[in-house]
């Protein structure tokens, strides 16, 4: 590999200075998973992105899934996963893994990444001070696996004005008819969810793919930013469909919510989050 030299150094901070200039103060929400959280490499880079940001002043809130980590334990315990059209179904059983694995190792193994980096981060799930509440989804097919009805930010607040990162898994209580349940909930929405609640500045979530693509099979028709008549358009053309048409319709969700841009990029590549954020480029698709 090439040694960069010092002036190209000095380059490179100089031409982030902006961005961090326009970001600082400013709260954005991250969600987590995929590949970027089983690759060692990749981990390590989502873990020094993350310390940078907050060490420029941007209040970062890390939210995250654990699906392949659930799958193992699951099979590790003779468990056999029931799927309802594509969705795992969440029993009891497999609710009290959810939680074991969602709230107790993965969620303290990121924590500890960050700490042992240098980084601050204070873990904890939606249980957690009530942050987010729950109604069991729609036509119960999946069993213990809920929608989000309303988020507390006040822990949220608590961490991020102590200039920690909150690394928040995707768990939520009970409420109303559900009360003293706890319910599986989707990561993006979540995320999702708590970016609306705080306002913030930017909402991104990490990917398996490069962003939303003109072309599934070639990772070069890389849609580069969007705005909603753009991604409608995209939706009828049958561009965006399957598993990205909830991801973007997260996005729009936090936007009409007052969030100002969402962001769909690959945490498959190394320092995914510091070129979106602080290069004129970017690396996947900016919905606007």
């Amino acid at each position: 590999m090439k040694e960069i030299s010092n002036p190209d150094r000095a380059e490179v901070l100089v031409h982030a200075l902006p961005y961090i200039q326009r970001f600082r103060g400013r709260t954005m929400v991250i969600k987590y998973g995929g590949n970027a959280m089983l690759n060692a490499a990749l981990k390590a880079a989502v873990i020094e992105d993350l310390i940078l940001m907050n060490c420029v002043g941007i209040r970062t809130v890390l939210v995250h899934g654990g699906g392949p980590e659930i799958e193992h334990m699951l099979s590790a315990l003779g468990k056999e996963s029931r799927f309802v059209n594509g969705l795992r179904y969440t029993d009891e059983e497999t609710m009290e893994v959810v939680q074991m694995v969602l709230c107790g190792k993965v969620n303290k193994d990121i924590t500890a990444l960050i700490e042992n980096s240098g980084g601050r981060a204070l873990g904890l799930c939606g249980i957690d001070g009530a942050m987010l509440k729950a109604r069991k989804l729609s036509g119960g097919e999946l069993g213990l696996v809920g929608e989000i009805t309303s988020v507390d930010t006040s822990v949220l607040e608590n961490i991020l004005d102590a200039g920690s990162i909150p690394v928040v898994s995707s768990v939520a209580i009970g409420t109303d008819e559900d009360e003293g349940k706890v319910f599986n909930v989707n990561a993006d929405t979540a995320a999702a969810k708590i970016a609306a609640a705080l306002r913030a500045e930017k909402l991104i979530l990490m990917t398996d793919v490069r962003g939303i693509l003109k072309d599934p099979r070639d990772e070069n028709s890389l849609v580069r930013a969007a705005d909603r008549a753009a991604l409608e358009a995209l939706k009828q053309s049958g561009v965006i469909s399957k598993g990205m048409i909830p991801k973007v319709d997260c996005c729009l969700f936090a936007m009409d919510a007052g969030v100002k841009k969402a962001h769909i990029i690959d945490g498959r590549l190394v320092h995914a989050l510091l070129i979106e954020l602080f290069t004129d480029e970017g690396i996947g698709t900016m919905i606007e």
